[in-house]
């Protein structure tokens, strides 16, 4: 291993190499459902920790959701401060050890690094997810219950938008109380993000903290069915929603309805999760030929865990071009590795049936590029007579999510959302009703979840400019429950 040099030189990246985090062979991991990366041993960290050159306007910050203070935990890492880089790294992020895991960091730190331009990045991904790992081995990560504020909050779902809030409020003495509609807490980090990219023990401990700073989780109860907007703005001083966007975008073609056809989420749930959230049928996966619709995140996890499942083809239609599709390219590459195949510039158009009502094959058009459209890329447009099929025997739809409307009876139903059903909110996160909050996908769409972890931090800070606004005007805070 080479020695790093001082952490001071703003020349190390020219004679230290780039590297990758250990990686497990793509024949060992399709077998299973465990994490295919592990953490770099500490002189690697302080190697590459050392690689960055800490210029004054660091784009990888501004390239950041959270603008975390990267290069100077990663001053910290290369120094061996690793328990000290770790507290920097928590001091802007209520979950780190999950987005390095799961963050496309190519499309965002890395991607902005200034090294780009002579090089490759700084591995920042990788030295985030070993401080972090290092600080919760050592038990340096801090959950003590601090004085309580007087405030009480409720904080309905706890995925990352959720997991953050509950975090950054409870940090400052308030009393949280986690409505969550599964049995399992977690959200999009326990259902949606299969096991071999993000441990299922790393969302459980991190859901474990909250407990220990005294975050109470109530599980199974449907905010919005079980319980209304009205009873708890009596119970709390503030409600935070942060309820994703689960609602599957249509297929919308013939044969959509066909006997193999199934939504993404609901498919990885089974096959990611030991116990399953909701009742579905069993889908049997071996020797089976999948298709997967959709170009993103989603689409890649389906891909992945279908292969896993004993699919003897997994091949992903894609309307656009790799240059367009919007997954994360680590997470495109290492399906190619485990075996999946793409068909770009394809577009189903319909589902035809066996004699028994199962699929039988996904008919498509070739498509080609047009001129950017609303979404800043180039649109597709079907190529005439260039119709052909592709042979399945399941097909999971990933098109995307939208937001679960709530119940037209239920006084939630009176928040006002925008022209896509997103709840709209301020530049506090508010949204149409005082006192309620909201963030993550169920106002901005599928997103990052270090977007998520974004909003929620801003929302608890207005949450708690909210609650001293009223505590200053004399309005009684939330009653405390017995």
């Amino acid at each position: 291993m080479e020695t790093s040099p001082s952490c001071n030189s703003k020349y190390a990246w020219t004679v230290i190499q780039r590297a990758a985090p250990p990686k497990r062979l793509a024949s060992d991991r399709v077998r299973d459902f465990q994490e295919i990366y592990s953490e770099f041993d500490e002189e690697t960290v302080r190697s590459q920790a050392s690689r960055c050159i800490q210029c004054p306007d660091p784009l990888c910050m501004q390239g950041c959701p959270l603008s975390n203070r990267i290069p100077d935990w990663l001053a910290l890492a290369a120094q061996g401060q690793f328990l000290e880089a770790a507290a920097l790294s928590r001091s802007t992020s209520n979950m780190p050890e999950i987005c390095s895991r799961v963050c496309p960091q190519d499309r965002l730190c890395e991607g902005a690094c200034i090294l780009n331009a002579r090089g490759e990045p700084v591995a920042i991904g990788s030295v985030e997810r070993f401080i972090n790992e290092y600080a919760f081995e050592l038990g340096a990560v801090d959950a003590t219950p601090p004085a309580p504020n007087g405030y009480r909050v409720a904080v309905v779902g706890s995925g990352p938008g959720g997991i953050s809030c509950a975090d950054e409020l409870s940090k400052v003495g308030t009393s949280v109380t986690v409505f969550e509609s599964q049995l399992l807490p977690g959200g999009l980090l326990m259902n949606g993000i299969p096991s071999f990219k993000l441990d299922k023990q790393v969302v459980k401990r991190r859901i474990d903290l909250l407990a220990k700073q005294g975050v109470v989780l109530r599980l199974g109860i449907r905010v919005g069915w079980d319980i209304s907007l009205s009873a708890l703005l009596s119970d709390f001083d503030a409600v935070f929603l942060g309820i994703g966007a689960l609602k599957p975008k249509p297929l919308g073609i013939p044969g959509d309805t066909a006997t193999g056809v199934v939504e993404a989420l609901p498919f990885l749930i089974q096959k990611n999760v030991e116990s399953p959230l909701v009742s579905l049928p069993s889908v049997d996966l071996k020797d089976k030929r999948v298709v997967v619709l959709g170009g993103g995140d989603t689409a890649m996890d389906c891909l992945r865990t279908a292969l896993r499942s004993g699919a003897s083809d997994a091949v992903c239609l894609y309307r656009r071009d790799l240059a367009n599709m919007p997954g994360s390219r680590r997470e495109f590459l290492n399906a190619i590795e485990e075996g999946a195949r793409f068909e770009f510039l394809a577009n189903p158009v319909e589902i035809t049936e066996a004699g028994n009502g199962s699929v039988e094959c996904v008919r498509c058009v070739r498509m080609e590029l047009g001129a950017v459209d609303a979404s800043g890329r180039r649109k597709p447009r079907p190529v005439p007579g260039s119709e052909f099929s592709v042979p399945a025997d399941l097909v999971i739809v990933a098109f995307g999510f939208e937001p679960v409307p709530f119940p037209p009876e239920s006084d939630f139903a009176l928040i006002k959302t925008d022209a896509w059903g997103g709840l709209a909110v301020d530049e506090n996160q508010m949204t149409s009703i005082p006192g309620v909050f909201a963030g993550g996908d169920s106002v901005r769409g599928p997103s990052l979840v270090a977007q998520a972890v974004r909003d929620a931090r801003r929302a608890a800070q207005g949450i708690l400019r909210y609650a001293e606004s009223r505590a200053a005007a004399g309005r009684p805070a939330a009653p405390t429950q017995a």
